[in-house]
């Protein structure tokens, strides 16, 4: 159970609402991301379990990779690639398997993707995991970028980088493309969730679409309780959708976020 002082965090309000914020609710669409799944990771079957449809992102080659494509998909979930790319801090063996990275050939990147998108049942998308280096490639993100659209792919900008490429390269291929707005857990305590889904519900009053990623893992079990506690008012402001139908969305939103 959440700490009063959490729930007070998220801005949710004992009594009362706003009527004219209640009857933008159609005119407002949230997609929830939770990424890594698809290494048995800790709160996989909480954020499963979310009363909400949501766009599950699996790491490929990983060993329950096909398990939990398979298991978001039959519980009426979108499912996209997870794709480990190489970011501008840390280690590449932080990555896994079958990660891009810019000193690969132009052959090894395009083979890579692939055999990512083989790899990951019921998949209709991809995102970056972590990424701040290849995101800011062109070289790179056009192979990327140019196999998804070939494979019938959006992809998602997990924004980890302010030198992102990925809207420029998209809207010159024509692959459509949605960005994030918000990470909810990047510091892995109920209090900072909660203050994140504050900012979530800011943006959602300042934009007709928003996009937030949250993760299974270390922070799995906290941002699942957090979003279980959130989506009743998040679902006052906003209609909670699956990514697929925001795919049609900005190419060009400048919101970027801090990420490694």
């Amino acid at each position: 159970m959440l700490v009063p002082q959490v729930a007070e965090a998220a801005g949710f309000e004992k009594t009362g609402r706003d009527e004219g914020e209640r009857s933008k609710q159609e005119e407002r669409r949230l997609a929830i991301v939770i990424d890594d799944f698809g290494n048995g990771m800790n709160g996989t079957e909480d954020m499963l379990q979310l009363p909400v449809k949501f766009t599950a992102a699996v790491m490929p080659f990983m060993p329950t990779t096909k398990q939990d494509a398979e298991e978001a998909h039959r519980r009426g979930h979108d499912v996209i690639v997870h794709m480990p790319m190489e970011p501008n801090k840390g280690l590449k063996s932080w990555l896994g398997p079958g990660a891009i990275t810019t000193d690969l050939s132009d052959d090894e990147i395009r083979k890579r993707v692939e055999d990512a998108i083989d790899n990951v049942p019921y998949a209709i998308g991809m995102n970056n995991h972590m990424g701040s280096k290849v995101t800011a490639d062109e070289r790179v993100m056009r192979i990327v970028l140019g196999v998804c659209k070939e494979r019938g792919l959006f992809f998602l900008d997990s924004r980890t980088t302010f030198k992102t490429v990925i809207p420029k390269v998209a809207e010159e291929i024509g692959l459509p493309i949605v960005s994030n707005h918000v990470f909810l857990d990047d510091v892995y305590t109920e209090q900072h969730i909660a203050k994140q889904v504050t900012e979530l519900r800011k943006q959602l009053k300042s934009r007709g679409d928003c996009v937030t990623i949250g993760h299974v893992g270390p922070p799995g079990k906290k941002t699942a309780a957090v979003l279980k506690l959130s989506l009743p008012d998040l679902q006052n402001e906003a209609a909670v959708v699956k990514l697929s139908q925001m795919v049609n969305g900005s190419m060009s939103d400048p919101f970027v976020l801090p990420n490694p």
